[in-house]
């Protein structure tokens, strides 16, 4: 797996002009291929006048999934420049749909090329992106008299708490590091006397 990867901080729409032709990038964080898809039919069905609406995404922290589309313009002038703008800058987990109403003015394939890649490279600018890293999932098991302390200490140290749960014994599940793993077994036994358990889970992604 890959350690980390950027994607976008938010959906939305950043416009540039190019000889009187306006170029509307719509950008989204997409998790799955279909999310991707139902983003670009959402954003077809609110400019269904537009001369194009061509996309490209990028699916998998490893970019396992990539398509793109140039929707009626000359081949490989639109989508395929908008997916190297994506690959380039290791934006993964994304969709981005440029919108172009037609100005009147061709611009000739390299003109089409620079006009869709910089669309996509000047939204990913406006809208921003952000790192995820990738973590181990543990569960950590404690008597009720120390967890209240526990998952103070917890936060306190940096360490990302994102659930807890209350029962016989209370549970708090954490994403760490796979390098923390034994520095923070140790770091449990000291703080709670031996006392707490540590159980390794999945691994998943998170904000850097």
């Amino acid at each position: 797996m890959q350690e980390q990867y950027r994607t976008i901080a938010r959906e939305g729409v950043h416009e540039t002009e190019v000889n009187r032709s306006r170029f509307l990038c719509a950008l989204a964080p997409a998790a799955t291929e279909q999310e991707a898809q139902d983003f670009i039919a959402r954003v077809r069905r609110e400019h269904p006048t537009a001369t194009h609406n061509c996309f490209a995404y990028v699916i998998g922290a490893d970019a396992s999934v990539q398509k793109a589309s140039d929707d009626g313009e000359p081949g490989g002038t639109a989508g395929v420049p908008m997916l190297q703008m994506l690959t380039r800058r290791e934006v993964r987990y994304a969709v981005a749909v440029v919108t172009r109403y037609y100005g009147g003015v061709k611009l000739g394939a390299g003109g089409l090329i620079r006009a869709y890649g910089g669309a996509v490279g000047e939204a990913l600018d406006a809208l921003g992106t952000v790192v995820r890293r990738r973590f181990r999932l543990a569960t950590v098991t404690v008597d009720h008299q120390r967890a209240g302390k526990l998952e103070n200490d917890l936060r306190a140290t940096g360490r990302a708490v994102r659930e807890v749960r209350y029962a016989e014994a209370v549970t708090i599940e954490i994403g760490i590091p796979e390098a923390d793993v034994e520095t923070l077994r140790r770091w449990l036994a000291d703080v709670t006397a031996g006392t707490a358990t540590l159980e390794l889970g999945g691994e998943a992604y998170g904000d850097a």
